[in-house]
């Protein structure tokens, strides 16, 4: 984690490209794979200290009380701590795609075709740069907003309900005044008494 996040993310694409066939002698059959392989592990290690920030931030209290009805370490984890994690972190989860959404502009220098490297072969053809670098930064403020809104509903789902009706009586015990007994005469009637009677 410490490399991949202390490292560009150029260097490391440089790194993984021209220096995995040269040190071990394996050629990478499409340069998708390695893309998506260098921003991948990038990803994660930042993604892995956002997690961890999740979970420390969740309260102790929240694990003794688990254990308390008798959940194990990995129920505990599963039921209880990631999904208060995962709702914590949705935002910084969000920040990191929208970042990488930007940051695989990168890739060109390992010969991929994305934004950035056409925009670099048109202005490089018409030698207009700005129209091209224009109508570049419009193609990822559009897919950097559509990102944003989809994570912002998302957030919205998982916040829940703005208010909530507080329940002031307790559904399972009923009202006083509401029991029913048998009447008089009725087949229930004999099995109460007998039952009263100890029979």
């Amino acid at each position: 984690m410490e490399v991949f996040r202390g490292t560009p993310m150029i260097l490391q694409a440089v790194f993984i490209y021209y220096g995995v066939p040269y040190f071990f002698g394996y050629a990478f059959k499409s340069i998708w794979s390695v893309s998506i392989l260098v921003v991948s592990i990038n990803t994660g290690a930042y993604m892995a200290e956002s997690v961890r920030g999740g979970i420390m931030s969740i309260d102790p209290g929240q694990t003794e009380g688990a254990k308390a009805i008798g959940m194990n370490h990995f129920q505990t984890m599963l039921h209880v701590i990631l999904p208060q994690t995962f709702r914590n972190i949705l935002p910084q989860i969000g920040n990191n795609y929208i970042i990488n959404l930007k940051d695989t502009s990168v890739m060109f220098i390992i010969g991929f075709a994305e934004f950035f490297s056409i925009h670099k072969m048109v202005s490089g053809a018409i030698f207009k740069y700005f129209p091209s670098a224009f109508l570049e930064m419009g193609g990822y403020l559009i897919m950097t907003l559509v990102a944003s809104v989809l994570l912002r509903l998302l957030e919205k789902k998982m916040a829940g309900k703005s208010n909530y009706e507080l329940v002031n009586t307790d559904q399972l015990v009923m009202t006083a005044g509401t029991y029913n007994y048998p009447a008089a005469g009725s087949p229930f009637d004999e099995r109460s008494k007998e039952f009263r009677r100890g029979k």
